[in-house]
């Protein structure tokens, strides 16, 4: 079986265990008043995992691309060097530093710090341009958590903002 497939099949069991925890754990304990509400904690991971079961099953079928493209795998499994794993393995371990030093730097620096490395690891060289953009996307997305959805995130590091 293709890489691709492999991948399709563990991403179906974590979407199955997602979708069972989603569909069964998550609304038992949510007050009588928010059960009569029309979207609930839970419609978005219930949206996501039966969305994630029908692509991984798409892909694990084989249905998502013509029987003539079977002959050659899109993914070379023997060939894994010749990818930009160490990139991936970076961007990954810079998401749980930017998980971890969310709340004591604070949204901003937090938020703006990670995307602009991430670019930096992907290569991109403008920061005249990334840091501006990163900034401007850091406000936004702080701004609609914050004020729209009035969900409080810490937009500063505790000793800049007294407490």
């Amino acid at each position: 079986m293709a890489l691709d497939r492999w991948i399709a099949l563990i991403i179906l069991v974590i979407s199955i265990v997602y979708g069972y925890a989603a569909y069964f754990t998550m609304d038992q304990l949510l007050p009588p008043f928010m059960q009569r509400n029309p979207v609930w904690p839970s419609t978005f991971p219930k949206i996501l995992s039966v969305l994630a079961i029908v692509t991984s099953l798409i892909i694990l079928l084989g249905l998502e691309k013509p029987a003539a493209d079977a002959k050659e795998p899109d993914i070379d499994y023997r060939r894994l060097g010749d990818y930009n794993i160490g990139q991936a393995a970076l961007l990954v371990a810079m998401m749980v530093v930017y998980a971890l030093t969310l709340r004591p730097l604070g949204f901003f620096i937090a938020t703006i710090g990670f995307l602009t490395l991430s670019a930096a690891i992907l290569g991109e060289r403008k920061f005249h341009i990334l840091i501006p953009i990163t900034t401007v996307a850091a406000f936004v997305i702080w701004y609609l958590v914050e004020q729209v959805l009035g969900i409080f995130l810490r937009p500063l590091p505790t000793f800049m903002i007294g407490g």
